[in-house]
């Protein structure tokens, strides 16, 4: 090779850590995460076959989309490993509501965070739009997975 090659290398990959992390089906419990059909799911039920006449016992998952709360099902050999969604949650304090349903929130290093949309959920939207309203100091806590983030829970810190 000498010097005057060049080469081009075109990464498809984020910087960063992964999405998931692989975990034994069998060490899977309720209210643990799961990835089902590429959705961070919620474990509400999980059932456990004994080893049949060819070997695997296997893993029944019922779970609930994180974000979509659709209930999906898998079934996975016990013994193989199983995509883990990193989920982290954040507290923010909000700011602002705009009209097309967007929130404006405050980070803790004093940036705004302005891409985040209202929950769809109409008992938490009803809730922050009344405390919004009443001008009451809100902390929204946003769960993020797999590349998405949602506002999943609200906390009133007093009046402004």
């Amino acid at each position: 090779m000498s010097d005057s090659e060049e080469h081009h290398f075109e990464s498809k990959a984020d910087a960063g850590a992964s999405k998931t992390y692989p975990q034994q089906a069998g060490t899977i419990r309720k209210n643990g995460y799961i990835v089902i059909k590429n959705r961070p799911c919620k474990v509400v039920e999980v059932s456990t076959s004994k080893t049949g006449k060819h070997g695997h016992a296997k893993c029944h998952f019922v779970a609930i989309d994180i974000f979509n709360g659709k209930k999906l099902e898998d079934i996975v050999p016990s013994s193989h490993n199983c995509d883990v969604p990193h989920v982290n949650r954040t507290e923010y304090q909000l700011i602002d509501i705009s009209e097309d349903g967007f929130v404006s929130l405050l980070t803790e290093n004093g940036n705004t965070k302005d891409d985040l949309r209202l929950p769809t959920d109409d008992n938490l939207l009803g809730q922050i739009k009344t405390g919004f309203g009443e001008g009451k100091d809100l902390v929204v806590t946003v769960m993020s997975a797999m590349g998405e983030e949602q506002i999943c829970a609200l906390k009133d810190i007093g009046p402004k």
